[in-house]
């Protein structure tokens, strides 16, 4: 008689309290990264919290321990857990960077990410095209067709991102790696944002094209170049699609 493995309440629970200290962890984490819990703020101890959340005390300290890891909080016995400054605040976490991008306002979020990959990312196109494999090489153009083939602005995203990804790993320095965090995590916002705001989105593909040929020809500096042509054109898109924000009022 073969007997059926079955779900018992007790892994239930357990998945349940694994979902739930998550779910606090991302409440507390998103509160930290919007200014709610300032930095140097000592947070509700793990009695306080559970009757907020409804949760229990070790859900609280798994979520207070996650967020422990992640650079937000530090605690302390008989004191509590406090928010960290800012400059120990691990942005390449995907988490944390994606609870930052929640806060930030949208245009100051997309000129922040318009700043980062003017500073990388003309550099690993560069790298790319003088250390990338056929593999690499492959993916980028599959990635390239991607984008080609999609139906509209909201499905070319997902290739779009997957082509810088390709890009940066083709450039094969192991420090540049983290950066693909914020790669997939911040270009994901951006592009879903830009692609469908942009009255012209198959016009990028060509100059994904250009990036694409130069690095599958090994010119560096054509590789570089194309890829500030490319960021510039986000940056028209950017400056004509999202309106400035306005001074508060004295």
């Amino acid at each position: 008689m073969v007997h059926r493995k079955t779900r018992t309440p007790i892994s239930r629970s357990r998945k349940r309290a694994s979902s739930l200290h998550l779910q606090l962890a991302g409440a507390i984490g998103e509160g930290i990264l919007n200014g709610t819990y300032a930095p140097g703020t000592l947070l509700p101890n793990e009695a306080e919290w559970g009757a907020m959340f409804g949760a229990s005390r070790t859900a609280v300290r798994e979520a207070i321990k996650t967020l422990n890891g992640k650079g937000l909080l530090v605690s302390r016995p008989k004191i509590g857990s406090r928010v960290e400054p800012r400059e120990r605040w691990n942005f390449l976490d995907r988490d944390v960077l994606a609870w930052h991008c929640a806060a930030m306002d949208r245009k100051q979020l997309l000129l922040s990410i318009q700043e980062m990959r003017r500073i990388f990312e003309p550099g690993a196109a560069a790298l790319a095209a003088e250390r990338r494999t056929e593999a690499q090489v492959a993916r980028i153009a599959a990635a390239l067709q991607g984008m080609s083939a999609a139906r509209n602005a909201e499905e070319m995203v997902a290739p779009d991102v997957e082509f810088h990804l390709a890009l940066l790993e083709a450039a094969n320095n192991e420090l540049l790696i983290p950066f693909g965090i914020i790669i997939e995590q911040a270009l994901r916002q951006m592009f879903d944002y830009t692609s469908r705001h942009n009255p012209r989105p198959l016009g990028v593909i060509p100059l994904h094209a250009a990036v694409f040929e130069a690095v599958r020809k090994q010119r560096p500096d054509a590789a570089r170049k194309a890829v500030v042509t490319l960021l510039r054109d986000t940056d028209s898109v950017i400056k004509a699609v999202v309106p400035a924000r306005r001074p508060r009022s004295p």
